[in-house]
């Protein structure tokens, strides 16, 4: 009786977890669904003289990332491979991964992955609403989210990977403004729903974006509170996408340019689509 009873059990917890990764994999796929639907119908095309007002590393970012006459499509979805680390710089515990992301700064974006390390199964979703991961695709290991601390750090994410995978998006425009750092570097910065961030852009003499840094809204250090702290990553390995030249190797990590730096995040991009009807 107790075995029988035990076992039924067991089987209405699964199927109740299985349940729920569902409705997760559903929320995923509306979420994708209305980022894509915010891409411009008919959007302008590239001009310098649209950027002829910026900070001159702007305009060399600028000039170097977007081809004359590209249409200035803000929504992109990237699909990817790579290393995602679960541990610290001295034990990163990197799993390979792969993931789509869809990508529409400043509303928002969400990030779908799967990942394994030898029998370990690790997938689920990042989104400026929630962060969500299974283990074995039936096992819930972080549920996020949904809090004023979450919102902020995503948006610190999205703004900077804008940058660097949707650039038309950053062109000037309301709530955007460019300010000159250095003979090389500027800063943006995005204001949008009462959040604000900066991201400073390193670019090489051709105009080619190097780094991004900026202070992230996190909690990844060992009092595992929420505070300002130095986030950033490294860009190369260039190539042309529907007119938008783009990095297909991004490596990046909390504590960016101190002896604390662990580049948890390294991704290899396949493609960068700009979905419309």
């Amino acid at each position: 009786m107790w075995l029988t009873f035990t076992v039924l059990l067991l089987v209405l917890v699964v199927l109740a977890l299985a349940a729920r990764r569902q409705l997760d994999h559903r929320a995923d796929r509306d979420a994708m669904e209305a980022l894509a639907s915010l891409q411009p119908g008919q959007p302008a095309r590239f001009s310098p003289d649209i950027v002829a007002g910026l900070p001159e590393p702007a305009r060399r970012y600028f000039l170097y990332t977007i081809e004359p006459g590209a249409p200035l499509y803000t929504i992109a979805r990237i699909t990817m491979t790579g290393r995602f680390g679960l541990g610290t710089r001295a034990s990163p515990g990197y799993l390979d991964f792969s993931a789509i992301q869809a990508l529409a700064m400043p509303e928002g974006f969400l990030w779908k992955m799967r990942g394994r390390r030898g029998v370990l199964r690790l997938s689920g979703s990042d989104s400026e609403h929630w962060t969500r991961f299974w283990m074995m695709g039936l096992l819930p290991v972080a549920r996020l989210g949904g809090d004023e601390d979450h919102r902020r750090s995503a948006f610190g994410r999205y703004v900077a990977e804008a940058l660097f995978w949707t650039p038309a998006a950053t062109l000037p425009g309301p709530g955007i403004s460019w300010e000159q750092v250095g003979a090389d570097s500027v800063r943006l910065t995005v204001v949008h729903q009462g959040l604000s961030q900066s991201v400073e852009l390193t670019v090489a003499p051709d105009g080619e974006p190097t780094q991004v840094r900026f202070e992230r809204w996190s909690n990844a250090n060992p009092e595992k509170q929420y505070r300002l702290q130095p986030f950033g990553g490294y860009l190369s390995g260039y190539r042309w996408f529907s007119g938008f030249r783009l990095p297909t190797h991004v490596e990046a990590g909390n504590h960016f340019g101190g002896d604390q730096y662990f580049p948890f995040f390294v991704a290899e991009v396949a493609a960068v689509e700009f979905p419309r009807d």
